[in-house]
Parts: structure tokens; sequence; C-alpha cells
């Protein structure tokens, strides 16, 4: 290297590292993963991230600064929703959220504090590619009671999509109390005994929904799964 470069002044030359200085506070990419379902109000975003008021509030005020986000008008109120250079960043949120699934997901449970919402929404990262390679099929999920909603989940040649509201047509649609639900996803609940005592109910003809998706590790104690549903 020749002495006139290595005279220069400003910040050393490294992707990673500049790519840091935009990305690398906690929480940055997480509230990313979570706009990229769709604008979202503060309090939406607060509930779905456990992100105390103020940070939130600092961490929005940067995303929109740095030109990831804005602020966009939905009926009588203002959400937040990515900007064309938020969406871009779709790429980094998924192979990270897939590192974790496939290397770390099995060391990190069993899991427990957790809202139906974040599951739902987390299943296209935890797709269990060579189950879903050649799949073509849509499930409805409705789960009722708190954090209860309606969520459709395509499962199309390797890929998921997941988006709230009704499937226009559903191969299998399964209904359950919410938090029924993430019991049986966190291996706290077996579907067996589930689908037999009438709390989870399915329609329709197809493969379970789990078979599609890594599973997080279930409780020592009880670890055992059925595979009726």
């Amino acid at each position: 290297m020749s002495d006139d470069v290595s005279q220069l002044k400003g910040p050393l030359f490294c992707p990673v590292a500049r790519a840091l200085d935009l990305l690398g506070e906690r929480w940055t990419l997480v509230l990313v993963r979570h706009l990229l379902g769709g604008p979202r109000g503060f309090q939406d975003l607060r509930v779905r991230t456990g992100i105390a008021p103020r940070v939130l509030s600092t961490r929005l005020r940067q995303l929109t600064d740095r030109g990831f986000v804005r602020s966009v008008p939905v009926g009588n109120r203002s959400l937040y929703a990515l900007t064309p250079r938020g969406e871009s960043l779709e790429p980094i949120v998924r192979s990270i959220a897939r590192w974790w699934v496939l290397n770390e997901m099995e060391q990190t449970g069993p899991f427990s504090d957790t809202t139906p919402a974040s599951v739902v929404e987390g299943l296209p990262f935890m797709l269990h590619e060579g189950h879903a390679r050649d799949a073509k099929c849509t499930y409805e999920l409705r789960l009722t009671g708190e954090g209860g909603g309606v969520w459709t989940i395509s499962i199309q040649d390797g890929a998921c999509r997941v988006r709230e509201g009704f499937a226009d047509h559903a191969d299998v649609r399964y209904t359950a109390d919410a938090m029924d639900w993430c019991r049986l996803v966190f291996g706290r609940m077996n579907d067996r005994e589930a689908f037999q005592s009438g709390r989870l109910k399915k329609d329709g003809e197809g493969r379970s929904l789990a078979w599609f998706f890594h599973q997080p590790p279930p409780p020592k104690q009880d670890s055992k799964q059925g595979d009726t549903v």
C-alpha cells in the first residue's frame, strides 16, 4: 500500500463495520423484522417486541432519520412502515433468523415467554426447506382468546408466506385457543391429546402444519409429541 493511501483520514474501509454503524444498535433489526409484515403502530410494536417505550421511540426515530422507516397515514392515525431501503434489509433479517434456527435454537430452548402473533409470523424463518420443497398448500389458522386472530399460511415450492386474515381457499383449517396453540408449538401440550380432546380442531385434508417447520425443543420432562394433526 502506498504511503499516500496510508495517510488517508476517515473511517476504516470495512463493509461489515460500516453496515453495523447503521444497523448495529440493539432492536434495530428486530423492528425491521416486524415491519416487514406491514405497517405497525407504536403500541403494536411495543407489545410485539417488549421494547421499553423510550428505547422504541429512539430506535424508530433513528430508522426514520436513516431512511429505513417512514410514517404512513392509515385511517385517522399514522403508522410506521418500511421504505424501499428498509425493505432491502429482508435478506439480512432472514439470514440471521435462519442461522439461529438451524444452529442455535436447540441450545436456547425451551421457550415460554411469547405471543401468538410472534410465533405465527416467525414461521417463514423456521421453514424446513427439505419438507416444503414441492409442497403447495394453504392453511388457515384461527386462534381464539387473548392474543388471538386469523392468519393465512401458504407454503409454495419451498417458501412460506404469512398474512393476517382469512384464506381465499384453505386446504386445512385449524382452530384453537391462542395460548393452547403456543403450548403446542413449544411442546408444552401434546398435539395428539389436544386433537382428541377437542382443544385443537382440524378441518380439511393435508399434512400436519408442524411437518413443514423446524420444531423448538420441548421441555425435557415431556419430550414426546404426536403426529396426529
